[in-house]
């Protein structure tokens, strides 16, 4: 069974950094990609960034690009978003997610963690 664990949300106030971690499990990812995805209320699921497994290409939404960088820890079998200088409009659920390629699609990828809340107090 596939399972993707996000930790490392929290409050933070803007300019500060945040680290998350999402542990993934249940079979092997090497040829996949991880993704993050986030949600504010009221608003669409939408892409934030991506990195293949199997050569570490990264893909980023535009505004996040310079501040928050997305790696693989292929001994924890962990995925990490990385983000500084963080700003109000970055509050938002944010979800790890797993598929078969780097896309900004949320219908390419097949797995889901719950999400963990990232807020950014101005």
């Amino acid at each position: 069974q596939v399972q993707l664990v996000e930790s490392g949300g929290g409050l933070v106030q803007a300019g500060g950094s945040l680290r998350l971690s999402c542990a993934a499990s249940g079979r092997t990812f090497n040829n996949d990609a991880m993704g993050w995805f986030r949600q504010a209320p009221g608003r669409e699921r939408e892409f934030v960034a991506a990195i293949s497994w199997f050569n570490g290409y990264t893909n980023y939404v535009d505004s996040v690009k310079g501040r928050f960088t997305i790696s693989i820890d292929d001994a924890k079998n962990t995925v990490t978003l990385q983000m500084n200088s963080l700003k109000p409009e970055d509050t938002a659920v944010y979800y790890c997610a797993a598929g078969r390629t780097v896309t900004r699609s949320r219908d390419a990828y097949n797995y889901w963690g719950r999400g963990t809340q990232v807020t950014v107090s101005s």
